[in-house]
């Protein structure tokens, strides 16, 4: 009845918008110059149709690729240890850019890819032999300077910690990459490269970087810069910005063939994102408010190598014809001097096993099986003189443990059927391979209805856990490089070098409206009043709260605090109420989309590879709270189409 309620509400509110969007429309157009970029990939691994539609039916002038993240750089460092040529994803160079080449070269789109992971140079010249076959020739450019490696023992001599625990650098590091910025791709389109293949650089460089090119926007244009950040923000998750995961998934049509982002873009740095005609998806308000506050931590302070950034401002205004909307109001500030690196170092191995089991008390059989099997596997450990497991795992998905005391079901009897996920690390291999060969024998030894083991033997992997750490841009040379021999050094964008003319005021971090939040006697779920969105940063969580209608921001402000926020995932966060000054869960608020920020610290169980969890990347927190009742309001609902 809620939802009735504000689709009603929604059209109510559309009249009131249509002065406004008119507006910004007339603003957009005022320059003819406009850029168009399309993102065909939000992560290694994303689908394979997504390039082939953004070039013949996106109408792009770019197409970025984001395949990144710090999971992906553990998985290509351990993949350049076993084959030295390998280390960087090739879906881009057989699956994306290789069918659609002749095309690509043909309407004289460029392309801009983080692909080249750890190993650059190889992921450019296997992409070179590739569009080769198919008679075409591209001038490539390859960006570097952002391994780190070869500095260790200057990174040793400065007394590096980490950022988030103070722990100092590990000896045993596989990777160290710091995170580049938009120059060196802007520049190496400067210098006629069709296509630009990166290391480790920031996710929104994809976008800014052809958009500083395309504009000639400077270092200071600090503003244009977070523009730019801004739409690179928007476009780097692919299918996220339209319509994937969102909130309310049964509005959005055709998941099969949904669109994926394009930003058009102006010279003021004013854009609008839209899907290409006749795909799938939905992009309004909510599908794009959702992924700004994706992976977001202080959003007046949004720190990038080449700007800081607030959005805290940012405003959106859907467009008439639908599946478009204008973004304006970012602002930006002058960047640091560092850059930050993230190095992975190994700290020992893990397996994960998954079986299932059906049939009355389905999850208490499952843990004592689970607990059985471990308790075997030790006493084995015990007589080969291999010390106990460091750490262990244990969970019945579909039994709702992941929700801690939320769970609706109780254990004994509210399931019949569940998947057990035990997953243990362990300092030693040979180890593993015990725990390993002991799985199966529980499906005639153990309890009954054990039927199935997903993915069969589980298989032992080392763990790449994440240190991360700021390192002076001044000790690192970011290389722009082509297959002729021609390089540059590109210097990074210089910190404190605002123009006058250029200085902006911070936005203040927290707004009281003066509204008087009156008690009532209703009750609503979380989801009822605001989308979700949840997302991760190494062992961090954040979950964006967007409010469906203004009024409601008031009530959202008194009634979620982070106090409630912290006590609803207790169970999940490991430090203890404070750690070296911080609390556990931060609010930020983001007045121009009526959001709110939780920044949810040590939340992940070590986050990514290091992490035992299933949900190793908090995918699943906006949705654990959308059940969450806020207590005590009035029918805000009801009073909201009164406005």
């Amino acid at each position: 009845a809620c939802v009735r309620s504000l689709a009603r509400l929604e059209v109510m509110f559309r009249s009131r918008l249509i002065a406004s969007r008119s507006r910004l429309a007339s603003l957009f157009s005022t320059n003819s110059a406009r850029v168009r970029i399309g993102c065909a990939s939000g992560f290694w691994g994303d689908t394979s149709v997504s390039t082939h539609q953004l070039v013949y039916h996106g109408d792009v002038d770019f197409i970025v690729s984001d395949y990144l993240s710090e999971i992906t750089m553990s998985l290509l460092t351990a993949a350049r240890n076993k084959q030295p040529n390998m280390g960087y994803c090739s879906d881009f160079v057989h699956q994306a850019i290789g069918p659609v080449a002749s095309e690509i070269k043909k309407r004289g789109i460029r392309v801009v890819s983080n692909a080249g992971g750890i190993n650059p140079h190889d992921c450019a010249k296997a992409l070179n032999d590739a569009v080769l076959k198919t008679g075409v020739t591209f001038n490539i450019a390859v960006v570097t300077g952002d391994d780190l490696m070869a500095q260790k023992s200057t990174v040793d001599s400065l007394g590096i910690v980490d950022m988030e625990d103070g722990q100092p650098l590990p000896d045993k590091l596989q990777s160290m990459n710091a995170y580049l910025g938009a120059g060196p791709i802007a520049r190496a389109l400067d210098l006629g490269a069709e296509v630009v293949v990166t290391g480790r650089c920031v996710d929104s460089a994809l976008a800014l970087g052809p958009l500083m090119h395309s504009f000639g926007w400077k270092h200071n244009d600090y503003d244009l810069l977070a523009a730019g950040s801004l739409a690179g923000h928007l476009l780097e998750c692919g299918a996220q910005s339209t319509g994937g995961i969102f909130t309310d998934w049964d509005t959005v049509p055709q998941w099969e063939n949904i669109g994926f982002p394009v930003v058009e873009c102006d010279s003021t740095g004013h854009f609008v994102l839209m899907k290409p005609k006749g795909t799938g998806g939905l992009v309004n308000k909510g599908t794009v408010a959702e992924q700004l506050v994706y992976e977001l931590g202080d959003p007046a302070a949004y720190h990038l190598p080449d700007v800081c950034c607030d959005f805290t401002g940012v405003q959106l205004a859907e467009l008439s014809g639908g599946n478009a909307v204008s973004v304006s109001g970012a602002r930006g500030f002058p960047p640091s001097d560092s850059y930050k690196v993230s190095a992975t170092y190994l700290d020992c191995y893990k397996a994960v096993s998954v079986f299932t089991l059906s049939g009355p008390r389905a999850a208490e059989k499952g843990h004592k099986t689970a607990q059985s099997i471990l308790s075997r596997v030790r006493s084995i450990f015990k007589f080969a003189g291999f010390e106990d497991f460091t750490r262990v795992h244990i969970q019945a998905i579909g039994a709702e443990e992941s929700y801690g005391p939320h769970a609706k079901q109780s254990l004994q009897l509210g399931q019949r059927e569940v998947a057990m996920w035990l997953a243990v690390e362990h300092p030693r291999r040979e180890a593993l391979d015990i725990f390993r060969r002991e799985i199966a024998p529980a499906g005639t030894g153990m309890a009954p209805g054990i039927w199935g083991g997903l993915g069969g033997r589980p298989k032992s992997s080392p763990v790449l856990k994440l240190f991360s750490f700021l390192y002076p841009k001044s000790k690192v040379q970011a290389m722009v490089g082509f297959a002729n021999g021609n390089n540059e050094v590109v210097a990074p964008t210089p910190a404190l070098a605002m123009d006058n003319d250029k200085a902006v005021t911070p936005r203040p971090r927290g707004i009281d409206d003066g509204i008087d939040v009156k008690p009532g006697s209703h009750s609503f779920k979380l989801s009822d009043l605001a989308y979700l969105r949840s997302g991760d940063k190494g062992n961090t969580a954040n979950i964006g709260v967007i409010a469906r209608h203004p009024s409601f921001v008031p009530y959202l402000r008194k009634h979620l605090t982070a106090e409630m926020v912290e006590n609803y995932f207790e169970h999940l966060l490991d430090l203890p109420h404070c750690y070296r000054g911080a609390a556990r869960v931060a609010r930020y608020e983001l007045t121009g989309i009526n959001a709110f920020n939780f920044v949810l610290r040590r939340a992940l169980g070590g986050g990514g590879i290091a992490s035992l969890r299933p949900d190793p990347q908090g995918k699943g927190y906006g949705q654990m709270i959308a059940d969450l009742q806020l207590h005590n309001l009035p029918d805000i609902v009801v009073l909201a189409g009164d406005l």
